[in-house]
């Protein structure tokens, strides 16, 4: 891979407020020539680039200071990429973490996912892509820290959803939603009443439409029901709207 501009687009690492402050990225990398090549294209596009070499070093680093997003590789020196993520999701941070890994298969993404992982891209990679989907991750954690249109809670009969807490209370009890299920909740309490599509979920809770696929969508849905429905099989709140995609009934 070599170095590949995107001439004639504005440099995605710049704020939208036209501020010289850039988004500022980790990259966990063990081959020292491909984390040049990637750290390189980055700066490129505007975006604040530090490379690190092991696990253990990139937990250090990340508790020091917390980067707006991760490239993270699974198979480093010390501790796997894996357990770097499952360790920070543990300890709460929630920094975005894009997998970049030569172990591509299913259950590898699957894994990832399940970690606590944003993305997953396989090794080798085109640049352009890698480009675009970093971007992705960044516009949507912009929109997920900024204010929402539906405030900070969600009230669902007995539910309280808590969108900055990552928490559902009913009754006495209080469960903990994973970011990809309070991103779909809050995605469609922005727009009450209304039918929400896949693509549009999709779109903003991932950033692009690639992968998952859209019965990943369905998945979440099934799971947010049987914690928030009183019936999951007969909702109230949360309504699939057949061949298109949700509504949201507060």
């Amino acid at each position: 891979m070599t170095k590949t501009p995107m001439s004639g687009r504005p440099a995605d690492g710049k704020p939208a407020d036209g501020s010289s402050q850039a988004a500022r990225i980790l990259i966990v990398e063990d081959e020292a020539h491909l984390a040049e090549v990637v750290a390189d294209n980055l700066e490129i596009e505007g975006y604040d680039v530090e490379v690190v070499g092991d696990g253990v070093a990139a937990l250090e680093r990340i508790r020091a200071a917390t980067p707006q997003l991760v490239l993270l590789d699974v198979m480093l020196p010390r501790m796997d990429g894996f357990t770097v993520c499952e360790t920070l999701r543990g300890e709460g941070n929630r920094v975005p973490i894009l997998f970049l890994t030569a172990r591509s298969s299913t259950d590898d993404r699957v894994r990832g996912l399940q970690a606590g992982g944003d993305d997953y891209l396989g090794k080798p990679f085109d640049l352009s892509e890698l480009i675009l989907r970093v971007a992705a991750i960044l516009r949507r954690t912009e929109w997920f820290e900024a204010g929402s249109s539906a405030g900070e809670e969600l009230r669902l009969g007995e539910a309280v959803v808590d969108f900055r807490g990552f928490t559902a209370r009913i009754g006495e009890r209080e469960l903990s939603l994973s970011e990809k299920e309070t991103m779909i909740l809050r995605c469609l309490a922005e727009r009450p009443g209304e039918v929400v599509s896949r693509a549009d979920i999709l779109q903003r809770v991932w950033g692009y439409d690639a992968f998952p696929t859209t019965r990943t969508i369905d998945n979440f849905i099934v799971r947010l029901r049987r914690l928030l429905e009183p019936d999951p099989k007969n909702p109230r709140y949360i309504h699939t709207v057949r061949g298109t995609g949700y509504r949201l009934t507060p």
